[in-house]
């Protein structure tokens, strides 16, 4: 990645967005009385690459509130308030809305994240509603922002073909920036986590640029993290349903374009001519690797798949570690990285602890720098 005086300068991964967001909480859970100082973030990005996504699973994972606000769909009375007048007729007060927390209010938890969403896409009205908020973290006199909150705020940049305006001086100069990428990287560890098709995680180990691309048809189908991510759920109901190939491959068109289809169509015809793994791994046939970089993709993601289905992968380790020990060092490492990584956000210790105490796990330590 190109730097400048060691200043990233093609944008910032979806890991380390998410890890600075982690930063940003522990300093106000830390400080709650220096909450009004550390700085709202403003994650800027292209559509579909998962910037409230990332936000999202985090408060689950840390088990902490969430409030998506989309900005863009919303009026100025939903931010500020709705002015009520007061009943000796000396002005009014305003009634904020209960979607907001409030500090020691039962139900409401101590610690969340407010996303404001398309705040770009809002108009300057909505901007103007939300400044205070987020400048201040307060509206008016009468409600303010529990110490233990932060906000965050996500948008499109105009040079992503999506609706953005532009920001006040006054509003950007409060914010930290980061400039959100897709990375592949990040996605493929994501997508093992949850267990994505392993058909698309093939392919974007196989092609990692085609994980993010704006460069056809904005108006229709392009792929994109979230694209993928859909085309792994159509992929997994077409098998249930028995869906005719010819319209699954209408849908993959649909939803990732024509040039993204083609290559990813192409890649699934040539890994199903890999050797059965689920054979090669009971002992059925004799474990071989294909030469052919598509298909030695495919085959680590259907090892690590097949293992995954095991009701007992721990009884496969023959047969597995037949097939590992084929392949050269580098792919041996991938192999291991893909599967460590997916047994263990599926909790299988079992598993882990039979594979790392196995005999042949020897053999490939000294293979590969574990």
């Amino acid at each position: 990645m190109a730097t400048e005086g060691g200043i990233n300068m093609k944008g910032t991964s979806v890991k380390k967005a998410e890890l600075i967001l982690r930063h940003q909480l522990n300093m106000i859970w830390a400080m709650p009385e220096n909450a009004g100082v550390v700085p709202p973030l403003m994650i800027w990005g292209p559509p579909g690459i998962g910037k409230s996504t990332f936000i999202r699973n985090l408060c689950e994972e840390l088990d902490i509130g969430f409030i998506d606000i989309r900005l863009a769909q919303r009026e100025p009375v939903d931010i500020r308030g709705l002015p009520v007048p007061r009943d000796d007729g000396e002005g009014i007060d305003w009634i904020i809305s209960s979607e907001w927390p409030r500090a020691g209010q039962e139900g409401v938890p101590e610690k969340g994240i407010i996303l404001f969403d398309e705040l770009t896409a809002a108009d300057s009205t909505l901007q103007v509603a939300a400044y205070e908020f987020i400048l201040d973290r307060r509206l008016g006199q009468l409600y303010k922002v529990p110490d233990g909150w932060y906000i965050v705020a996500a948008g499109n940049r105009s040079s992503d073909g999506a609706v953005a305006r532009t920001m006040s001086s006054a509003l950007a100069n409060r914010f930290c920036h980061l400039e959100l990428r897709a990375d592949s990287k990040s996605w493929l560890d994501w997508a093992l986590v949850n267990n994505i098709d392993h058909r698309v995680t093939g392919f974007i180990r196989y092609m990692p640029q085609r994980i993010f691309s704006m460069k056809g048809n904005k108006e229709r189908g392009w792929p994109s993290p979230r694209s993928w991510e859909r085309v792994a759920m159509e992929l997994k109901m077409a098998q249930i349903n028995d869906l005719d190939s010819d319209l699954l491959n209408i849908i993959v068109e649909g939803l990732i374009g024509e040039a993204a289809a083609i290559e990813f169509i192409g890649y699934l015809q040539w890994s199903e001519k890999i050797p059965d793994v689920s054979k090669m791994l009971t002992g059925e046939i004799k474990a071989e690797v294909p030469t052919r970089p598509d298909q030695r993709y495919a085959m680590v993601s259907a090892i690590v798949h097949n293992l995954r289905q095991s009701e007992h992968p721990e009884n496969l380790l023959d047969g597995l570690f037949d097939i590992l020990l084929k392949f050269p060092n580098d792919w041996i490492q991938l192999v291991h990285h893909d599967l460590t990584l997916a047994m263990d956000s599926d909790g299988n210790d079992e598993f882990l602890i039979a594979f790392f105490d196995h005999p042949r796990h020897q053999e490939l330590e000294g293979k590969i720098l574990l």
